[in-house]
């Protein structure tokens, strides 16, 4: 079986509370040498055999209508995962 991870972020000007509160705790934490920090989803998809163009086109069609919020998110990925052994990788924007 093979799967295709969806990673899908808010737009750069939503506000990220999320993101905000994990910043705010990292120093308190010892971790200073972060400067910002955004918080966004990931989704695993699982498709018989090994992924394919096809798969992965329709991930993408699947992120941009299901996944995401078109009004406040962004697919930034939809790729086959590495540790299946496969290679293949799509950009939203071109599917």
């Amino acid at each position: 079986m093979g799967r295709i991870v969806v990673e899908v972020m808010p737009k750069p000007e939503i506000l990220d509370p999320q993101g905000k509160a994990v910043m705010g705790n990292l120093p308190r934490l010892g971790f200073d040498q972060f400067t910002a920090v955004r918080q966004g989803r990931r989704f695993e998809l699982t498709v018989d055999g090994p992924v394919t163009d096809a798969h992965l086109a329709a991930a993408a069609e699947a992120a941009e209508k299901l996944l995401s919020n078109p009004i406040i998110e962004d697919v930034v990925s939809v790729t086959a995962d590495p540790a299946d052994g496969a290679d293949a990788a799509s950009n939203p924007e071109e599917a």
